[in-house]
């Protein structure tokens, strides 16, 4: 899609949003620069999954303005893609891999039009690009669970978005799968594409990502890599709740529990 080259892919001003009066995030403004994967990281309860949904207008916003590409988020649903945590889907649903990805499709279709073989075959392309293709025909509930994640990574490509939110896309996968999902999101970046990722494990988010927002409640940090994932600030974001070692080239990072 073509979008004016002045306008951010993703801009968020003064978000807030409040379980029974309890604000779970607090006044949080950034702006994501075009083609950067993104790592979203913070401790258990900081309102990462929360930003993301009240981004995409699914939970309420207490306050707050969201613009993609210069527009409400309504105006762009075509324009994105979103990956939800795997455990917030339910698996059991009758219905094959083929048929998720092609769901992926019905924003470009409308409601009226039934998917065809053009849509067929570019799902089926997904799933290959996930190395997903032979599985196509299988129920989901019969899938593992990396295989589900690759399966949704692949619904989330046959939406050909330009901004793309994945919440906790590396969670409870294979070695494998993960480097199949990190292999895809350099290819998506590599596209222009821009890509923010929810992501809980702390040892790869240097090798990872090229920016990183620091999150508790409130925005504690933004930026590129190099500047914000330092010891200090991510002191400030998890308290007493992180060890951190020291290596010559930065800081290993461990969430203790």
């Amino acid at each position: 899609m073509n979008h004016s080259n002045l306008q951010a892919p993703l801009s968020v001003s003064g978000l807030t949003v409040a379980y029974q009066k309890k604000p779970v995030l607090r006044n949080v403004s950034f702006e994501v620069p075009e083609g950067k994967l993104i790592g979203i990281v913070g401790p258990n309860g900081a309102g990462k999954s929360t930003m993301i949904k009240a981004i995409l207008g699914l939970l309420p916003r207490v306050s707050g303005e969201v613009e993609i590409y210069g527009k409400r988020y309504q105006d762009m649903r075509k324009s994105v893609g979103y990956v939800p945590q795997r455990e917030s889907v339910d698996w059991d649903f009758p219905t094959n891999a083929l048929d998720v990805v092609m769901m992926g499709r019905y924003g470009h279709l409308g409601w009226f039009k039934r998917p065809g073989t053009k849509e067929r075959d570019m799902a089926m392309d997904c799933l290959a690009k996930v190395g997903m293709k032979e599985f196509a025909h299988r129920q989901i509930s019969q899938l593992s669970g990396g295989q589900q994640q690759r399966v949704f990574l692949a619904r989330a490509l046959a939406q050909h978005a330009d901004l793309y939110f994945m919440d906790e896309p590396f969670v409870g996968v294979d070695a494998m799968t993960e480097r199949a999902i990190i292999t895809l999101l350099n290819e998506l970046k590599a596209q222009g594409k821009t890509v923010l990722v929810v992501h809980h494990d702390l040892a790869t988010v240097r090798e990872y990502f090229d920016w990183v927002m620091l999150l508790n409640v409130e925005l504690v940090a933004y930026g590129p890599t190099e500047d914000v994932f330092t010891k200090s600030l991510l002191h400030q974001t998890y308290g007493g709740r992180l060890a951190v070692f020291d290596q010559e080239d930065g800081a290993v990072l461990v969430e203790s529990r």
